[in-house]
């Protein structure tokens, strides 16, 4: 009986330390957000500067690309109309013809997607740190204790700080002079 009473009274003095210490962490106010990183990667200035560098830097590749489907296309649509009055040698010459230019088609097509893409993930990689950091500076700037993003179900909007980062992102950008 005395050993129940000693650890009965031992944990009631433990609850009570606790109590005691997380009394002065509920009576202090939080400062909390919520940031919504998939807005601001698509509104961001920076992200609209990524993504328009990105596109001038490929479309010569993808002109080149339609210029081979156009010429690849062209060479059929003259043999399928030929075809009738072609030598035994002149098709399989125009279909080997046709089946490497097919081939080439392919490869540009397939060696541009990869290229896009792996500068995509680039330029995403480096607006992601950069976001953060905007994020962090912001945060800390307006004196908030925790400011959450990915994974959040639902947030009220008193604590969406959303808006406030991509309007502080914004006048960065400006004041980089962008």
């Amino acid at each position: 009986m005395n050993v129940v009473k000693l650890h009965l009274g031992k944990a009631i003095a433990v609850v009570a330390l606790l109590i005691s210490f997380t009394l002065p962490v509920v009576a202090q106010e939080l400062k909390i957000g919520v940031v919504n990183v998939p807005v601001l990667m698509e509104q961001a200035p920076q992200a609209r500067v990524a993504m328009a560098a990105l596109e001038e830097e490929f479309q010569p590749r993808q002109r080149a690309i339609l210029a081979k489907q156009t010429e690849f296309k062209e060479l059929s649509d003259k043999v399928q109309r030929d075809i009738a009055v072609m030598g035994e040698t002149e098709r399989r010459n125009a279909e080997k013809e046709l089946r490497d230019l097919q081939r080439e088609v392919t490869r540009l097509q397939t060696e541009f997607q990869e290229d896009l893409n792996l500068r995509r993930n680039e330029e995403l990689g480096n607006l992601q740190r950069s976001l953060l950091k905007e994020v962090q500076d912001y945060a800390q700037a307006a004196g908030f204790d925790l400011v959450v993003g990915d994974g959040v179900l639902y947030a009220s909007t008193t604590v969406n700080i959303t808006e406030n980062v991509l309007r502080a992102m914004e006048a960065n950008f400006q004041a980089a002079g962008n």
